[in-house]
């Protein structure tokens, strides 16, 4: 796992964060600090929050108040220009790879390379291609559409679009939900092996007690319209009633046994 510690650059910063809806308040001052290199699973209850928080870290929600600090920028103060050169730096999956029916994997993959660069149809064809391969999808893959692929294939085929730019931030949105245990275990070794292999930093909505336990440094759990951060050992130790039953719980038993005896993913 990444060295966490504090001579580690901050990546990313939430500071003050408020996000609301009408007059329903979602978070309140919720404050994040993300290390380049690590992983960070985001948890929390029905109804707390992640995918916004997720969401409104890309740039997709404008918070109500605060600040979020990615990549050196201010993303909340940035022009249409700027914000556009810092989400090429990023890459993003949506919860089942939210693919367009209409287009083959390949040209899914190359649909961010034809809106941020000027690359030749020919090379956009044969950087697609080698993502492909990156996710671990057969060459095949590349002519197929959605409607022909599995769930687990499909997540794949949305993971190479999101590394389609090389982005240094990962931002995953459940993404082994639906997925068998073996698939979703194959899903988050691959994760793992391409933090090391391209030195990501990534940032995970997950409800997968499998996933935080063999690739997250550490887990940002939402209560209370705040998040409270530790790693899983830590978390484990906490008196809230809430992530006491969450990391104490038969589903949270069952994942660190298949830690212990071998299952580590990394």
């Amino acid at each position: 796992m990444a060295d966490n510690g504090t001579s580690a650059e901050t990546i990313l910063r939430v500071t003050g964060l408020r996000t609301q809806f009408g007059a329903q308040v979602i978070h309140e001052d919720l404050e994040l600090t993300i290390k380049r290199g690590e992983i960070i699973g985001i948890v929390g209850g029905s109804g707390t929050g992640k995918s916004v928080l997720l969401r409104t870290m890309v740039g997709l929600i404008r918070p109500a108040a605060g600040q979020i600090t990615m990549l050196g920028k201010d993303i909340t103060a940035l022009n249409d220009e700027a914000r556009t050169a810092l989400q090429k730096r990023i890459g993003v999956l949506f919860q089942d790879g939210a693919l367009f029916s209409s287009l083959t994997v390949a040209q899914n993959i190359m649909l961010p390379l034809r809106e941020h660069t000027d690359l030749p149809p020919a090379l956009q064809l044969e950087i697609a291609e080698v993502k492909i391969g990156m996710v671990g999808l057969p060459p095949d893959a590349a002519n197929k559409y959605p409607s022909e692929l599995s769930g687990g294939m499909r997540k794949r085929a949305g993971l190479a679009r999101a590394l389609a730019l090389d982005p240094e931030i990962l931002f995953l949105d459940e993404p082994t939900a639906g997925l068998d245990p073996i698939g979703a275990a194959a899903f988050d070794q691959l994760i793992g092996e391409l933090r090391r292999a391209l030195n990501l930093t990534v940032v995970m909505v997950t409800h997968d007690l499998d996933s935080l336990s063999a690739i997250c440094d550490r887990i940002a759990v939402l209560l209370d319209k705040r998040v409270r951060v530790g790693t899983m050992a830590s978390l484990r130790q906490d008196s809230e009633p809430w992530i006491h039953e969450y990391f104490h719980g038969p589903r949270a038993r069952a994942a660190l046994d298949h830690l212990t005896t071998g299952g580590e993913q990394q």
